[in-house]
């Protein structure tokens, strides 16, 4: 291990040592972090199904899974800033590397806080942040450096950019860091009929087939309304991240891990890919219908619209009897789920006769209840209030900080906040010193801004 992370990683150390004050706040969690702390923060599963007002928690402290691990993100925008975080919400210790205008999420709002928008916020927490122009001689050096005592290098640029900068993973960084884990993330990887082509995540949802799938049945092509392909990507980075870092541990060899936002989406086709694979069929858009199941669909009440699905005939029956409808488990249009889909129209109309006589979230406590996967349909302000998010601690908020916890919940080493989202460069000098950069060197280099720790125009 290297001087530089070793004096990194112990004034980590130190500052977890300080204390931690944790609150529970009408269901969120609150994080009262001292100024001077990086302290970490459990996502604890608490039994309270209501708000309840401030009542103070036990400390706990956590080192996280990924402890002791140190990722370089060079990514920006969505994919590997998803990634990154995840990582480091179990533990990880992200060094966030910004070009000299920085990550152009930041100006993707409004809303903003302060001058970074919600967009950028909602990604980057447990992170520190420098900036490093990459273009420049000086700037290689300052990550070759970085890189010594890194486990994962994370970037998104063009395929060809790391290797014109002479930092690419076969010709250099293999060599110079063997036991390196670099992923990178494209629109398409580097070679084959679009190799090298750039990538958004609209640009990927429709040339991999999730436009013509989207939509009401009948309609044009419809872009998903969440950034599914860039989360998806990034889901799967984290994946094969964790791989390769299982695999080192046998090998004691790095690798580089080509992933790409085509790929990921392709992968994700499911059950549409498949479907035509096996009836030369094309799919097309069902509305809120499944193309194999039935029912699974949405359907009005007498208040607001609700989703039910029931997946074999164990269940339809259930909710049949549910429903005060016992006549149709013996109805033959309905008895098989092959009858109920190729009959759905004719099923929709009965189910809903009896729905629009009752409230909406009443019937759907009640199928629940009974085992039954049903659900109303909420906004997003109605996810962000409702009791099971609490409960869940999928709301997180200290001070202004207010966004999603962490799905992933770890019984011994669960997810914590350590770092809110990092302003432009506020960690450039500070970090520098702990991989022991002299601070005439770091004057030096930000007088030529080769760093920096605030953002050009």
């Amino acid at each position: 291990m290297g001087r530089g992370l070793k004096s990194f990683r112990a004034s980590v150390a130190l500052s977890n040592q300080k204390p931690l004050n944790l609150n529970a706040v009408n269901g969120c969690i609150m994080l009262c972090v001292p100024d001077t702390a990086v302290d970490t923060v459990e996502y604890r599963h608490r039994n309270s199904r209501t708000q309840q007002s401030p009542t103070p928690l036990k400390p706990q402290n956590t080192s996280g899974a990924l402890a002791g691990k140190l990722v370089i993100d060079l990514s920006r925008v969505l994919g590997g800033p998803y990634c990154s975080q995840i990582l480091g919400d179990h533990g990880a210790e992200i060094i966030k590397i910004e070009p000299p205008r920085g990550d152009e999420t930041r100006d993707w709002g409004p809303p903003f806080h302060e001058e970074d928008s919600a967009y950028f916020i909602g990604v980057n927490r447990n992170k520190r942040s420098m900036g490093l122009d990459l273009t420049k001689p000086e700037g290689k050096e300052v990550l070759l450096r970085l890189l010594a005592d890194a486990d994962i290098l994370l970037e998104n640029y063009k395929p060809g950019t790391m290797e014109k900068w002479g930092l690419g993973y076969e010709e250099v960084l293999k060599e110079k860091f063997p036991r390196l884990i670099h992923c990178r993330i494209s629109g398409f990887g580097s070679d084959g009929p679009w190799g090298g082509f750039p990538g958004y995540d609209a640009i990927i949802q429709a040339m991999a087939g999730w436009f013509s799938i989207n939509g009401e049945e009948g309609s044009k092509p419809v872009r998903l309304g969440l950034a599914g392909v860039d989360m998806g990507t990034g889901l799967y980075s984290a994946i094969a991240i964790l791989m390769a870092m299982a695999e080192r541990e046998k090998s004691g060899n790095g690798q580089y891990l080509d992933m790409t936002l085509y790929d990921c989406a392709v992968s994700l086709m499911h059950p549409h890919i498949p479907n035509y694979n096996l009836s030369g069929n094309i799919p097309g858009p069902t509305g809120n219908a499944h193309p194999n199941i039935s029912p699974y669909d949405t359907f009005r009440t007498r208040t607001v619209d609700i989703f039910i699905g029931a997946g074999n005939n164990r269940a339809f029956a259930k909710l049949c009897k549910e429903l005060d409808r016992e006549d149709m488990i013996t109805d033959e249009r309905f008895a098989s789920n092959i009858d109920r889909v190729n009959n759905r129209d004719e099923l929709k109309v009965e189910i809903e006769a009896s729905l629009m006589r009752v409230d909406g979230e009443e019937i759907c406590n009640v199928l629940a209840s009974a085992g039954l996967a049903a659900g109303p349909i909420h906004n997003t302000q109605q996810v962000v209030d409702h009791p099971h998010t609490h409960h869940r601690q999928m709301t997180v908020q200290q001070g202004w900080y207010k966004m999603t916890g962490t799905p992933i919940k770890l019984s011994r080493t669960p997810g914590g906040i350590r770092h809110l989202p990092p302003k432009y460069g506020a960690n450039t000098r500070e970090l520098l010193l702990e991989f022991g950069f002299q601070e005439a060197e770091i004057d030096s280099l930000l007088a030529e801004q080769v760093i920096l720790d605030r953002r050009q125009s």
